[in-house]
């Protein structure tokens, strides 16, 4: 496969829409105040693969950025397979499918699974956008978890290591050291 790189318009046209639709979304505290734009995850992800773009030569670039950056909008949104596939075309929204989880499977660890290995059936990109996704989710632990549910996502972030490590080993390096500095969070030491 030959270098596509990104296109600054494709990321704009992606941005704008997870922007409207992300709209009004937050995370973080309880308060206010400590409440963040749900918008700030989407940037970090797609800064996150930005990053291993320009690391990597052979991967479709607008293909990545579009699914980084649309990675969560059928999942926590009124946005339709339907309606991304019209905007975005079928390779963006099935890639975007991959990553949402299936809600009718009846828990978090059937649902992981399946999407793992729905997104090993797309292209590399997809696989480094949930690379990304995790890095991004292992920056801090909600406050209000326990340290089992904290061990509990910890142990998943090996899970989606050990399926789509071999996507990017840049991400694959970073999402390794994450996974072993968030054991501080459980009150482990960190070595």
């Amino acid at each position: 496969m030959t270098n596509k790189q990104w296109s600054p318009d494709v990321y704009l046209k992606a941005w704008h829409y997870a922007t409207r639709y992300h709209h009004g979304q937050t995370y973080g505290g309880a308060e206010p105040q400590e409440q963040i734009d749900y918008i700030n995850h989407i940037g970090s992800v797609a800064m996150e693969v930005l990053h291993a773009l320009a690391q990597t030569p052979d991967v479709d670039g607008d293909l990545a950025v579009q699914c980084a950056l649309l990675h969560d909008v059928i999942e926590d949104t009124p946005v339709t397979y339907d309606m991304l596939k019209n905007e975005f075309g079928a390779q963006v929204a099935d890639g975007v499918l991959a990553l949402t989880k299936d809600v009718s499977l009846p828990d978090k660890e059937n649902q992981m699974r399946d999407s793992l290995e729905r997104i090993r059936r797309q292209p590399r990109e997809v696989w480094m956008v949930k690379l990304a996704d995790r890095i991004t989710n292992l920056y801090y632990p909600p406050f209000y978890w326990t340290p089992a549910k904290i061990e509990s996502y910890r142990q998943e972030a090996i899970i989606i290591y050990e399926a789509l490590h071999g996507a990017h080993a840049g991400l694959a390096a970073r999402l390794s050291e994450k996974i072993k500095r968030y054991r501080q969070f459980v009150g482990e030491d960190e070595n």
